[in-house]
C-alpha cells in the first residue's frame, strides 16, 4: 500500500515532465516555424526604395496664380524627407502617441498586448488597439484595414519581417512619408502644406502635436474638417509629449495649439468649375504620369469670389448663370459655369452651346467695317424681307434713317440683317470662325441675329481679339506645370502675335462697342471705367448674353435655363448686364481707368483698306486676295492699282445713305457716295460671282456649299403676323 503511494508522486512528476517537454518541442518547432514564416516573408519584401514611391494613382494640386490652392486632386504626398529631416519634434510627438516602446521592440510590442489583454479583461473583453508603429506601416502598405485575427497575425508577421529588413530609421522615415493624415494628405510633408501652407521642415511643437494626433481618425479629426476638434485631439497629445519628454511643459504647448491658425482650405464648390476644365487639358500639356504634380493656372481667387457673387445676386432665381473672365490676352482670371456646383457641375461657361442673339453681330459689323462700313455712316432702319424671312425690331417699329453707330447700340435687327447680306453670309461665318468660333454655324440669313449655338467662352475670346488690338486669343488657364520637387514640365509660351483684325477695324468696331453702354442698350453693363460691349436677348427670352471688356478685363455672361424654357422678361440688357456690371467694378478695383482705342476721329480718317499683309502668317485659311482694287464710284468698276478694269457696274450701295437726294447733298462730301477704297462684290442684277481674286468671297466655311444670297433689291414688306418674322427679337432699350 505503501509502495503504491510512492509511485503515485513518481507517476505525477513524470506527467508533468512530458508535459513540458511536449510544450518545449512544440514552442521550440513554433518558434522554428515562426523564424521560418519571417524569413520566407522578409524575400518577398519590396525594397526601400519601391516603398518609397507613391501607389494610388498621381497626386495633382491646382494653385491659383497667387499660389492659393484651389483643389487636390487624388493622393497628395508632398515631398519625401529622410529621417534626418525630419524635425525631432515630429518624430518625438509620432513616438509619444503611437508607440512609445518603437526603440526597443521587435516589431510587435509583448508589454503593450499584454497591458491590452488586462484592461480587456476588466473592461468587459474589448480589446483596444495595440499596434505598433511598424504594425501599422505593414497595414498600410500592404494590408487592409479589415478586422479579423487572420489580418491581424499577416500584420503581425510583416511587422517582424520589416524590422529584420530595415532599420528603426527607415521605418519611422517609411511611416512618417505614407502614413495618411486626413484631407487628401499621405505623409507629413503633404499634411504639413496641406493645414499650414509650408513643408515639414519647417514643423513647429503645436503643429507636430496636431499632425501626430491625426492618425487615430484622420476624417474625423483633419483640420480641413473641423479645425476644433483637431485641436482637442492635439492637447491631448501634448499630455504625452510632456510625459515622455518631447516637450518641456504640456501646459505652454496646449497654449500654443490654441493660437495656431490653419492655412485656408481650398473651396470644393463652384472653383470647380475652372478646375475642371484645366485638369483635363494636364495629359495633352505633360507626359508625367507618376509623379506628383502642382498645375498654377491664371485664375485669380479674389476676381473668382466677384464672379461667384455676381452670378448668385443677378441671375433670376429660376435661372442658370455663367461667366468667363480672361485678360485680353486670354488668360481666364474667374469662371463660374453655374450657380452652384454642388448641385450641378455642368460647366455652360465652356462646353453648353446657347444662342448668342445680338451679341453675335460683332461679327457682323466687323465684317461691314471691313467691306467699308464706318461708326457715321447712315443705314435705313426699315422692313425687309430676305429669302422669304422677315426680320423685325424690338417693338416691332422702325426709326428710317439712322446712323451705324445708332443701329448697332440699339440693336436694330433690320439694319443687321441688311448689312449680312450685303457682305454675305458666308462671310459673316467666316470672320466668325476667324476670331475663334468653332461650333456649327448656320448661312441661312437669320444667322445674323445669332441663330448659331456657341460656346459663352468662345464668344468672350471673340471679343478679346478686338480688346486685344486685332491679335488672335486662345483662352488658356495653366501657366505652369511642374513636378512636386520643383522640376518644370511645361511653361506657357508667348501670347500669339498672329494679326486676325487690322487696327482700323479694331478702332471703328471699338467705338460700336462702346457706344452700347454708353448710350445703347447695355447702359446697366457700365461700372465707372471705360469699355464696351453687346447685349444679347434670344426669341421667348430664353437666353440672355453680355459680352464686353475693359482695357483690362474681357468678360461674357450667359443666363437662361437649361430645359431652354423661357425666363420671365430675360434680357441681354437686364441681369447679365447687371452681373458683369458688378463683377467688373470688384475685378478691377485698383486698376487705373484706361481709354478704349475708340477714337476714330472727326470725319472718321481711320478708315481705309487693309493691307492684307497686317493679318500676319496664317492668314490663308480665311482666303486670300489675289490683287487690290479701289472702287470707282463714277464708273462703277473695279480698278486695279495698273489701271486695269476688272468689271463694271459692281455694285451699288444701298441702305448706306438716304434715299432722299436732298438729304444726300447736306453730308459731309465723303458720305456722299463710297468715294472710299471698297471691296468689290458680285452686280447685283446678273448674279454673277465675282472676278479675280474676290471670289472667295462666296465660299462656304468647312467646304458646305450653298447658294450665294441674293443681292437684289426686296420691296419694304409690310408688316404681317401671318408672315415670316425674326427668330430672335433684338435688346430693348
Amino acid at each position: 500500500m505503501s509502495k503504491s503511494k510512492s509511485q503515485r508522486p513518481s507517476r505525477r512528476r513524470s506527467l508533468w515532465r512530458t508535459a513540458w517537454r511536449s510544450l518545449l518541442v512544440l514552442g521550440i518547432g513554433a518558434v522554428l516555424l515562426l523564424v521560418g514564416a519571417v524569413a520566407v516573408t522578409m524575400t518577398t519584401l519590396p525594397g526601400f526604395t519601391t516603398l518609397m514611391k507613391s501607389p494610388n494613382g498621381q497626386a495633382v494640386r491646382v494653385v491659383a496664380r497667387d499660389g492659393t490652392v484651389l483643389v487636390n486632386q487624388g493622393p497628395s504626398y508632398g515631398g519625401w524627407l529622410r529621417h534626418e529631416e525630419i524635425p525631432d519634434v515630429m518624430k518625438g510627438a509620432m513616438i509619444a502617441v503611437e508607440d512609445r516602446r518603437f526603440h526597443s521592440h521587435f516589431g510587435v510590442d509583448p508589454i503593450g498586448l499584454v497591458r491590452a489583454l488586462w484592461v480587456a479583461a476588466a473592461d468587459g473583453g474589448n480589446v483596444r488597439a495595440t499596434s505598433t508603429i511598424t504594425q501599422q506601416l505593414a497595414r498600410n502598405l500592404f494590408l487592409t484595414n479589415e478586422r479579423t485575427f487572420a489580418r491581424k497575425g499577416r500584420e503581425a508577421l510583416l511587422a517582424l519581417a520589416m524590422e529584420r529588413r530595415f532599420s528603426k530609421e527607415e521605418i519611422l522615415e517609411l511611416y512618417l512619408n505614407r502614413v495618411y493624415f486626413g484631407g487628401g494628405a499621405y505623409g507629413i510633408d503633404a499634411a504639413s502644406r496641406r493645414f499650414y501652407g509650408h513643408s515639414a521642415e519647417e514643423l513647429s511643437a503645436p503643429e507636430a502635436a496636431i499632425i501626430a494626433g491625426l492618425v487615430k481618425a484622420p476624417s474625423r479629426f483633419a483640420p480641413s474638417s473641423d479645425p476644433e476638434r483637431a485641436r482637442d485631439r492635439a492637447r491631448v497629445v501634448a499630455l504625452t509629449m510632456a510625459r515622455d519628454g518631447v516637450v518641456p511643459s504640456a501646459a505652454a504647448l496646449q497654449a500654443d495649439i490654441e493660437a495656431l491658425e490653419f492655412a485656408p482650405q481650398p473651396k470644393q464648390n463652384n472653383v470647380r468649375y475652372f478646375t475642371d476644365w484645366v485638369l483635363a487639358q494636364v495629359d495633352d500639356l505633360v507626359s508625367e504620369r507618376v509623379k506628383p504634380l502642382v498645375v498654377t493656372t491664371t485664375l485669380d481667387a479674389d476676381m473668382q469670389r466677384a464672379a461667384e457673387e455676381a452670378v448668385k445676386t443677378n441671375a433670376p432665381e429660376e435661372a442658370q448663370g455663367a461667366l468667363v473672365s480672361m485678360t485680353p490676352t486670354g488668360a481666364v482670371r474667374a469662371m463660374m459655369g453655374g450657380r452652384d456646383y454642388v448641385n450641378s457641375n455642368y460647366n455652360r461657361a465652356t462646353v453648353a452651346e446657347r444662342q448668342p442673339g445680338s451679341a453675335w453681330k460683332l461679327f457682323v459689323y466687323l465684317t461691314a467695317i471691313e467691306n467699308g462700313i464706318s461708326p457715321r455712316d447712315y443705314v435705313e432702319d426699315a422692313p425687309v424681307t430676305i429669302d422669304g424671312w422677315t426680320p423685325r425690331n424690338y417693338g416691332r417699329g422702325h426709326r428710317g434713317t439712322v446712323t451705324v453707330t445708332q443701329a448697332f447700340a440699339g440693336s436694330y435687327n433690320t439694319v443687321a440683317a441688311r448689312l449680312a447680306e450685303r457682305v454675305g453670309f458666308n462671310n459673316v461665318a467666316m470672320m466668325a470662325r476667324r476670331l475663334g468660333i468653332e461650333t456649327d454655324i448656320s448661312r441661312q440669313p437669320a444667322m445674323a441675329l445669332g441663330t448659331s449655338s456657341v460656346r459663352l467662352i468662345e464668344m468672350t475670346a471673340a471679343y478679346a481679339a478686338v480688346a486685344n488690338g486685332g491679335r488672335a486669343v486662345d483662352p488658356y488657364g495653366i501657366q505652369k506645370v511642374e513636378t512636386a520637387d520643383g522640376r518644370v514640365l511645361y511653361e506657357r509660351p508667348a501670347d500669339s502675335t498672329r494679326v486676325v483684325l487690322s487696327p482700323w477695324v479694331v478702332t471703328n468696331m471699338t467705338y460700336l462697342l462702346e457706344s452700347v453702354i454708353s448710350s445703347g442698350t447695355g447702359r446697366a453693363a457700365a461700372f465707372g471705367k471705360p469699355a464696351g460691349g453687346k447685349t444679347g436677348t434670344t426669341s421667348n427670352y430664353q437666353d440672355g448674353y453680355f459680352v464686353g471688356f475693359s482695357r483690362d478685363l474681357v468678360t461674357g455672361v450667359w443666363m437662361g435655363r437649361d430645359d431652354n424654357r423661357p425666363v420671365g422678361r430675360l434680357t441681354g440688357g437686364g441681369n447679365p448686364a447687371r452681373a458683369f456690371s458688378a463683377y467688373m467694378r470688384r475685378a478691377s478695383e485698383g486698376m487705373p481707368a484706361r481709354a478704349l482705342d475708340s477714337d476714330i476721329g472727326e470725319d472718321d480718317d481711320l478708315f481705309a483698306e487693309p493691307d492684307m499683309e497686317i493679318y500676319g502668317e496664317g492668314w490663308e485659311e480665311f482666303g486670300e486676295y489675289d490683287r487690290d482694287y479701289v472702287y470707282d464710284p463714277e464708273t462703277g468698276v473695279g480698278v486695279t492699282p495698273d489701271g486695269d478694269v476688272e468689271y463694271g457696274d459692281s455694285v451699288e450701295i444701298r441702305d448706306v445713305y438716304p434715299a432722299d437726294p436732298s438729304a444726300r447733298a447736306e453730308l459731309p462730301s465723303r458720305m456722299r457716295s463710297a468715294d472710299v477704297p471698297t471691296r468689290p462684290r458680285a452686280d447685283g442684277n446678273s448674279g454673277d460671282p465675282p472676278r479675280g481674286g474676290d471670289g472667295w468671297l462666296d465660299e462656304p466655311v468647312d467646304s458646305r456649299r450653298r447658294p450665294a444670297p441674293s443681292t437684289s433689291q426686296s420691296p419694304p414688306a409690310a408688316e404681317n403676323e401671318d408672315g415670316p418674322t425674326s427668330l430672335l427679337p433684338p435688346d430693348p432699350m
